[in-house]
């Protein structure tokens, strides 16, 4: 069977996949889920090999592919991860020292772009579609010309470590320090705890949950508060559009699940992108939370 990890802020997600040879597809095996263990890295490689020994148990591993956020640098150590001890650490070399796989790694939203543009809510598109994370964190995977884009030093797709566009603190709070040292990364404020963050910091503490469901009760600062974030990301996701211009958009994590978002992204979209008549879709994922995992599992195959 082939393995897919999907490596998050939240929780690691392990499936195993047969290959239904008379059909072509795949038939899923086995599906874990364990806590993302941050304390130290250790404790995290406990964690994910929790995951691998658990799956195993299904029958044997022919390969193992990871969807992880942040991405593996040119010196082989992790770079980018908001799960931040995974940085400066060889997690593909110690997971083949544990495990004799092929091992293959991308980021969690290229195995989100790959899931969807094979089968999901992309496979409309011919050639190209960007999947954008908004959950713990923010990041992109980008397909252009049926292939993901990675990129010279790896980098592909790190859309939440751009500035947010047109950043004015009247508008979106004060400026903050990202754990990646850059200040005000989109990430800080299109992720799901961003938002969060940026409505505690006004008012008073609050999750996305909890600002949703006063959104949802008619609560003033919260309406005004949402639509400030898909002010934001459509501020963001109209860089996508101005730098790559693809067919559809996909959102996945947590605030992907929100549907109000869609309308207003999609009607605020074309504010800042150069074509005031875009065509560019902004859709939900069809494959939920077992995309990324999906996806990872599929990297082999690529």
């Amino acid at each position: 069977m082939i393995v897919g990890l999907d490596i998050g802020g939240t929780k690691i997600e392990g499936v195993g996949l047969e290959k239904d040879l008379p059909l072509g597809s795949y038939n899923t095996l086995i599906t874990h889920r364990e806590p993302t263990d941050k304390s130290n890295y250790q404790d995290f490689l406990a964690s994910v090999m929790r995951v691998i020994d658990k799956v195993a148990s299904c029958g044997q591993i022919e390969s193992i592919g990871i969807g992880c956020c942040g991405s593996v640098g040119s010196d082989g150590l992790m770079q980018g991860a908001n799960v931040t001890v995974l940085n400066g650490q060889d997690f593909i070399g110690d997971l083949k020292a544990r495990i004799d796989v092929p091992v293959a790694i991308a980021n969690d939203a290229d195995c989100l772009a790959l899931s969807e543009y094979r089968d999901g809510a992309a496979k409309q598109a011919t050639s190209s579609c960007v999947a954008v994370i908004v959950g713990t964190g923010c990041g992109s995977g980008v397909i252009i010309n049926n292939g993901l884009v990675t990129g010279l030093n790896k980098l592909g797709g790190e859309l939440g470590h751009n500035p947010l566009p047109n950043y004015s603190p009247e508008k979106d709070g004060k400026q903050i320090k990202c754990y990646c040292g850059s200040l005000n990364c989109s990430e800080s404020f299109v992720s799901g705890s961003g938002f969060g963050r940026t409505f505690s910091e006004k008012y008073f503490t609050a999750d996305s949950k909890q600002i949703m469901s006063m959104v949802a009760e008619g609560d003033s600062r919260a309406i005004e508060h949402f639509d400030l974030y898909c002010d934001q990301l459509a501020r963001v996701l109209a860089s996508i559009v101005n730098m790559i211009d693809p067919e559809i958009i996909v959102l996945g994590g947590g605030m992907s699940n929100v549907d109000a978002i869609y309308p207003k992204v999609q009607s605020k979209l074309a504010q800042y992108t150069f074509t005031k008549s875009v065509k560019t879709k902004v859709i939900k994922n069809v494959h939920g939370d077992s995309s990324g995992v999906r996806g990872a599992a599929f990297l082999h195959l690529i």
